[in-house]
C-alpha cells in the first residue's frame, strides 16, 4: 500500500464525527435491546429453572422477578421485544429496496417507536387481565 499523507484526519470516520441522526439512533436501540432481551431471557431462565429445584429455591426467584426492579426489568424486556420486532419488520422492508426515502424513513421510525409502545401496552394489559 501507498505511503499516503493523511495528516491528522482519522482514518475512519467515527461517531464522534458524526452528529447523531434519527436513523442512526433507531439503528444503535435497536441494537441495545437485541443484546438486553439476551440479558433478560436468562433472568426468566432462571426463574423457570428455580421452579424446577425447588419451591424454596422458586420462592427466592420469584420475589426477584415480583420485585420492583424485576418488575421494570420485564417492562422493559417487553417493550425491548416489540421495539426489536417493528424495527425488525422496518429492516425487512429496506431488505427490499423500499423505504430509504428521507420522509419514508423518518416516518417508519415514528411508526417503529409508536408501534413499540402500543404493543408493550397490549402487553401489559394482557398480562393484567384487562383483554
Amino acid at each position: 500500500m501507498a505511503d499516503v499523507n493523511r495528516g491528522d484526519r482519522p482514518l475512519s470516520p467515527h461517531l464522534s464525527i458524526y452528529r447523531p441522526l434519527y436513523t442512526m439512533i433507531l439503528s444503535i436501540t435497536h441494537r441495545i435491546t437485541g443484546v438486553g432481551m439476551a440479558l433478560s431471557i436468562t433472568m426468566i431462565t432462571w426463574w423457570f429453572l428455580a421452579l424446577a429445584v425447588s419451591e424454596e429455591y422458586f420462592e427466592v426467584a420469584n420475589a426477584v422477578m415480583t420485585s420492583v426492579a424485576g418488575g421494570f426489568i420485564l417492562l422493559a424486556s417487553l417493550w425491548a421485544l416489540s421495539f426489536h420486532f417493528c424495527n425488525g419488520i422496518r429492516h425487512l422492508f429496506w431488505d427490499a429496496g423500499k423505504g430509504f426515502e428521507l420522509e419514508t424513513a423518518w416516518r417508519s421510525g415514528l411508526a417503529v417507536l409508536a408501534g413499540s409502545v402500543v404493543l408493550t401496552i397490549a402487553g401489559i394489559m394482557v398480562v393484567a387481565g384487562v383483554f
